[in-house]
Parts: structure tokens; sequence; C-alpha cells
């Protein structure tokens, strides 16, 4: 299995997708056709998203396709020499794939060895479930179950920051909440600019400042180049 999950599209100002460029051409060696996932982006007409996505990856000298452009998905699917899955909002992103009929498509062919890369709410699906997302549940996909790919929970955009005079839950809040009722469930909170690799059975953070472990009521800084391997088991 080949997994490059990033917290986010940009890093600070960067370009689109720019600050990963290194990881992505590592992730992308030998492959010259992307099969893209535009279905998260709700407010970004697909077509517009996928001459995004292909304009960043141009470099990189591959043809990138896009899903919503084929009138069979299974088949496309199927097909894909390496699957891209984009950042917007998680549930829409989720309740289209079971719509569709290919979560568990997808994860047999990550599973069989497609490479896989995510961006926000294209990694928050890579987890068990979407139940640490940021997003608000603006539709009811037909479970909350993702693509199962890694045995833990995702939480890309991670930042405990909280505006002075501000009285809602902070991100820390909000994912203790959910270590209350899921002790040993562990969660990779992923700074922007970060990311989640996995080839086969190792699991490296990457990205300058590293990230967080929430589990069992704790939180523990990890630093970049962490071997997480263990959580694989």
């Amino acid at each position: 299995m080949h997994l490059l999950l990033l917290s986010s599209s940009r890093a600070n100002n960067s370009e689109y997708l720019a600050p990963y460029m290194t990881w992505l051409t590592a992730q992308l060696q030998g492959i010259d056709e992307l099969l893209f996932i535009p279905y998260a982006g709700v407010t970004v007409d697909s077509d517009d998203y996928l001459k995004q996505v292909a304009s960043a990856l141009a470099p990189l000298n591959i043809k990138v396709a896009s899903l919503h452009q084929h009138s069979q998905p299974k088949e496309a699917i199927n097909n894909a020499q390496a699957i891209a899955v984009g950042g917007g909002n998680t549930f829409q992103l989720l309740n289209k794939l079971y719509q569709q009929d290919i979560v568990q498509l997808i994860r047999q062919r990550v599973t069989d060895g497609v490479p896989y890369i995510g961006w926000s709410a294209g990694s928050n699906i890579a987890g068990q479930s979407i139940r640490t997302t940021n997003d608000m549940p603006i539709v009811e996909p037909a479970s909350f179950d993702a693509l199962q790919l890694l045995p833990l929970q995702l939480n890309p955009h991670y930042s405990d920051y909280k505006p002075e005079g501000f009285h809602g839950e902070t991100r820390d809040m909000r994912l203790a909440e959910f270590m209350v009722l899921n002790p040993t469930t562990p969660i990779i909170a992923l700074p922007e600019g970060t990311a989640l690799k996995r080839s086969g059975d190792a699991l490296t953070l990457l990205g300058n400042g590293g990230g967080y472990l929430f589990k069992g009521g704790d939180k523990t800084a990890i630093a970049e180049n962490s071997d997480l391997s263990y959580l694989l088991d």
C-alpha cells in the first residue's frame, strides 16, 4: 500500500500543491496518468477543480483525468494507475463515493498497490471514519465509515489556535470529546505543511514542525520523520 496524505493543498501562502512536489514526484514515480476525484469541492466546479490540479502537477508530465468525466465510475477506478482525492467538504466527498458504490472498490485497488494521494478531505477519508473531520455535515452519507486504509483517525489542518474572546470549543477540546467515547482509537493531527506517508507496513510523518498523536486522553508531539509503523498493528 502506498499512501501520501497531505494535511492541506497549500502551506502558508504557497501556490497550490507547490510545497509537496518532492513528495508527489516520489509518490508518482513511474505513473503517467492520474485519476482525480473532485467530489469534495462543493463550491468549485469540477472542471475548474480538475484544471487547478492538472496545472499544479504539470511539471510532473502526468496526464490528469477526473472521475466526474466518466460515465462508468467503477471502470475508471479499476483502470486507474494512481488515485488522487482533493479537499473540500468531507461529508459531501464520502456521500458521493457511497452514492456511486465505489468506497470498497477504491479501498481494494489501493490495498492492491495503486498509489493514493489525498489532501484535506481526501486525506481524511483514508482513515477509519470521518468522525474527526473539521467540516460541517452539509449532507448525510450512508455511513461515516471511510476507506479504512489506516487503522486510525485523521485530523488535517490541525491547529489549536483560540482567538481572544472566543468561547467555542478548540480543536483539542473536540478531539478530547472523541477520545472520551473512543479511548483506544489513535488520532493523528496534521498541521498544514505536514503529511503521512505509508509504504507497505511503514508509516512516517513528513514535514517541518511535526504533528500530534491523540489517544486515550493524551496528546503527544510527533517529530518530523517519526516512525509511526506501530500504529498499523
